[in-house]
């Protein structure tokens, strides 16, 4: 009798739909099978920003520790050499291992083992009147070219790659005597940077400066782009300091940065380098990784407002999606500079900058602007699963409507996500960075108005 029972208990169960041999995910179940409905948006931040921590750990270059410039999954590296390791983005690695630290994904002595790592690699590695290549090769030191002429000192790389020192420095200033040791290294290699020279003896900064070549690249750096935080740390240089006149002159333009205009319905006060009116998300995000936009004011620009209007102008573009690319909407969106269907490309919302492809640190990376639309994507990205989802975090780029989806990483756009996501819980990097004595005085010598400024 119980087994009479029993089948037609299962026969009833079948016909009914509450057993099916084959289950189908529903619609809040990801591709890999965890429920969204379940993850708390704390949950799902410290998942990402853990795994994503984890390009600049177990992913780092071992002899150097420093961030390789790309990690491809498949293994094919096509003429780049994996054992290229990047200024810039160790910058933004070092401040993601820092939060690391800090919130206990390696202790602090494997922290403290590997940041001395790095130093001791910096420390013999090429630079260029204290100023660092783009690009080395990880395990001797040698310069790495990123073009013929640019194969010396890359005064951009070397701004973001000292964002992330000063911020180290300021975590181990009062720390143990290792730390206490280790900072005052880095205060020598912040102290060495040669900034007057790559004013070229102009009031402007040049981005590159080659020993074969000399100033041949000639490229003044002028606003606005990704480049505020190196003429911030001109300025803010006890040794080599540049002049306010030299951030205002050739920066500003002697005001000429000032271009207010409406795009989207958002309006934006400066002028941006690009024909399109604005640019890819990635010139929100890499000079305030340290520095803090909130509050933070001078006479060109309130850089938060500024940059949350230039992140919405970005979504917008993506949810009107005037090229009717596949997949685009308010939880999918975020143009910028990443891996690309053919090649690599500085996707911008224009006709010409737009190919279709979203790259999730653009959103990601700017949760401190927008942070309800920002979860959203971040969501979005969790559910596509493995498509999206690897062993360090969400890989660089993918494409709906060309089927594209790559398992390769940059190390310049894995870092933003896992910095911003840090200064979004806690503001961290931000405080560490806005406490060091020679950026209050740098900043208040330009004019900047901020909180952080005592």
């Amino acid at each position: 009798m119980k087994k009479i029972h029993l089948f037609a208990f299962i026969l009833l169960a079948l016909l009914s739909g509450i057993v099916s041999c084959k289950q189908k995910p529903s619609a809040n179940q990801t591709a890999n099978g965890s429920d969204t409905t379940e993850i708390s948006d704390e949950a799902l931040l410290d998942s990402v920003q853990r795994r994503t921590f984890l390009y600049f750990w177990d992913g780092a270059e071992q002899n150097s520790g420093m961030a390789r410039e790309r990690f491809h999954v498949d293994g094919d590296y096509g003429r780049h050499d994996k054992d290229v390791v990047t200024s810039g983005g160790s910058g933004f690695g070092i401040m993601a291992i820092i939060a690391g630290i800090d919130r206990g994904y390696v202790t602090r002595e494997q922290g403290l083992e590997r940041m001395t790592r790095i130093i001791d690699f910096l420390e013999k590695a090429d630079s260029f009147h204290g100023v660092y290549p783009h690009w080395w090769n990880g395990k001797t030191g040698k310069v790495q070219g990123f073009s013929d002429k640019d194969n010396g000192g890359d005064l951009v790389e070397t701004s973001f790659l000292l964002q992330g020192l000063l911020a180290l420095h300021q975590y181990y200033v009062d720390g143990s005597d290792a730390e206490r040791a280790l900072a005052a290294r880095i205060d020598k290699i912040w102290k060495n940077v040669d900034w007057n020279w790559h004013r070229n003896s102009k009031n402007v900064l040049y981005w590159h400066w080659s020993p074969n070549h000399s100033w041949e690249m000639n490229f003044p750096i002028r606003g606005y782009n990704e480049c505020l935080i190196t003429y911030v740390l001109a300025a803010c240089s006890p040794t080599h300091g540049v002049p306010a006149e030299v951030y205002h002159e050739g920066w500003a333009e002697g005001g000429k940065i000032i271009g207010p205009h409406e795009l989207e319905g958002y309006t934006l006060n400066m002028r941006y380098q690009s024909n399109s009116g604005v640019g890819p998300l990635f010139w929100a995000h890499y000079s305030f990784l340290g520095l803090n936009p909130t509050g933070l004011k001078d006479e060109y620009a309130d850089y938060f407002q500024e940059m949350k209007n230039y992140t919405l102008i970005n979504r917008a573009y993506c949810i009107r999606n005037p090229k009717g690319y596949k997949g685009y909407g308010e939880d999918a969106w975020g143009l910028t500079a990443s891996y690309s269907v053919k090649g690599y490309a500085a996707h911008e919302p224009d006709e010409a900058g737009d190919r279709g492809v979203i790259s999730p640190t653009a959103a990601l990376s700017s949760i401190v602007y927008t942070p309800e639309e920002s979860m959203n994507v971040m969501r979005n990205l969790y559910n596509m699963g493995d498509k999206v989802w690897g062993q360090y975090g969400f890989y660089d780029a993918y494409s709906e409507t060309d089927n594209w989806y790559p398992q390769r990483y940059l190390a310049i756009d894995q870092g933003p996500i896992a910095v911003m996501i840090e200064n979004y819980r806690s503001q961290l990097l931000w405080n560490l960075f806005m406490s060091h004595p020679d950026v209050q005085r740098g900043l208040k010598k330009l004019g900047f108005e901020s909180s952080a400024l005592k």
